[in-house]
């Protein structure tokens, strides 16, 4: 005891000594090569920015305070699995099943499981459904999987995929084998919800199962360009959203039901119950952050802006009246274009980048992990174009910190997450990469 603090305030105040140190004449920390993408914080409204009941959090509070304590730093990636290699990855992830395994998806309708070592040298096939799945469009074929949170009981899991005669997003239900945990079977899906699509891009794909038990899909617009037929404004249609359902207590026969709580339940407009936020060009990507809850998506721009948005519940994301925060005009002639749009009712990204910085958002997830300490609490996200990838903290009202911490050639087509909250990096030069540790 020193003057009633404990040890764990003295290794705080410490550390925040040295950080200050630091900034104030010793080793420097890196200059960013390149400005921060432009941001936008959204309004102030005075309440709790989470959407829906916390995941619970085991963390010591002064562990957390030390963690927070370091600034953003530029970092470097290295190959995570130097020995494995897959063509078109578009989606990493994990069960809570007690096994330290991790599943990749491949687009064009596989499955593979494989033991999260770096030195792993195989894998197993634990899904085929190519033959099912329709990968012509470049946007289109198996996109997403989200285990059951009893998958270790039930063995169930979801994945979302493309499917043909008629063009459709098809959102499944298979089974694990009982015989073996690598592999599930094929003939055990049972298909909850299938949306038509009146073009092959911007299908979303995303599945993900929140911290209140509910199963979260993203649908884009359903493609063209300029969202033609308007769908991201329709909320009669389920095309330009982001989906909250059931999938686990159906009481009326049917394959889902619809929580009370939805914001459009009972509404008198002709707006789908199924919606939790609309107004999305094509979400491909969006994660919860473990830790609080809330909601990040990267919503992919059309001619100029890609957008990070802070999903809350009944909001109107804006496209197609907006591209990030500006009025999105299509390609008509300029003597036709519109002076301004009707902005009222729309929420704005909380962060937005224009095509200097790239061209398709690659949403990622809060780093709740332990090898980064200066990222913990911070929204990861990058660019398939550019393979840029930026850092940025929120604090409920605006911006507290924005970095590029990676500047690469990758062409990032997804992030994953592991039972640790560890990031990893999809690219399509067939390789998985994360932050190399210094």
């Amino acid at each position: 005891m020193l003057g009633g603090m404990t040890h764990k305030a003295i290794l705080v105040l410490g550390l925040l000594l040295v950080v200050r140190v630091m900034a104030c004449g010793g080793t420097p920390q890196p200059p960013p090569t390149h400005m921060p993408p432009t941001v936008t914080p959204t309004a102030a409204d005075g309440q709790s920015r989470s959407t829906s009941a916390p995941a619970s959090s085991t963390a010591d509070p002064d562990e957390a305070i030390i963690r927070r304590a370091a600034p953003f730093q530029k970092m470097e990636i290295e190959r995570a699995f130097p020995n494995l290699s897959f063509g078109r990855m578009v989606d990493l992830t994990f069960p809570y099943d007690g096994t330290n395994r991790l599943f990749l998806v491949l687009q064009h309708g596989q499955i593979k499981v494989f033991e999260n070592e770096q030195g792993v040298e195989s894998t197993k096939t634990f899904l085929d459904i190519s033959t099912r799945v329709n990968d012509s469009g470049n946007e289109e074929g198996l996109l997403g999987i989200a285990f059951d949170p009893d998958y270790r009981y039930n063995g169930y899991f979801y994945v979302n995929y493309t499917a043909s005669d008629p063009r459709r997003t098809v959102v499944s239900r298979f089974t694990k084998n009982d015989d073996d945990s690598d592999r599930a079977d094929p003939d055990s899906e049972r298909v909850i919800l299938e949306v038509p699509q009146p073009f092959r891009n911007h299908n979303g794909g995303q599945v993900v199962f929140g911290p209140d038990g509910y199963l979260y899909i993203a649908l884009g617009d359903g493609g063209s360009a300029g969202d033609p037929t308007g769908n991201g404004q329709n909320r009669s249609t389920l095309l330009g959203t982001i989906l909250r359902i059931d999938v686990r207590s159906t009481e009326t026969g049917s394959t889902y039901d619809i929580p009370s709580d939805n914001p459009f339940v009972g509404n008198e407009n002709g707006a789908r119950e199924e919606i939790w936020a609309y107004g999305f060009r094509n979400p491909w990507r969006f994660a919860f952050d473990p830790e609080t809850g809330d909601i990040w998506a990267a919503d992919v721009g059309q001619n100029s802006w890609e957008e990070i948005d802070f999903v809350k519940p009944g909001l109107n994301y804006g496209w197609n009246v907006m591209e990030g925060t500006h009025c999105y005009f299509d390609r008509r002639m300029e003597s036709e274009q519109p002076t301004s749009c009707a902005r009222t009712g729309l929420e704005k990204p909380v962060a937005e980048y224009g095509r200097v910085d790239g061209c398709s958002v690659t949403g990622g997830f809060v780093y709740r992990g332990t090898r980064h300490p200066s990222l913990y609490g911070a929204y990861i996200y990058g660019d398939f174009c550019s393979g840029k990838i930026w850092a940025l903290r929120y604090d409920g009202n605006s911006i507290t910190e924005h970095m590029e911490i990676v500047d690469s050639n990758l062409r990032i087509s997804a992030f994953g997450q592991d039972q640790s909250g560890e990031l990893y990096i999809l690219s399509f030069d067939d390789k998985i990469y994360w932050f190399r540790s210094w």
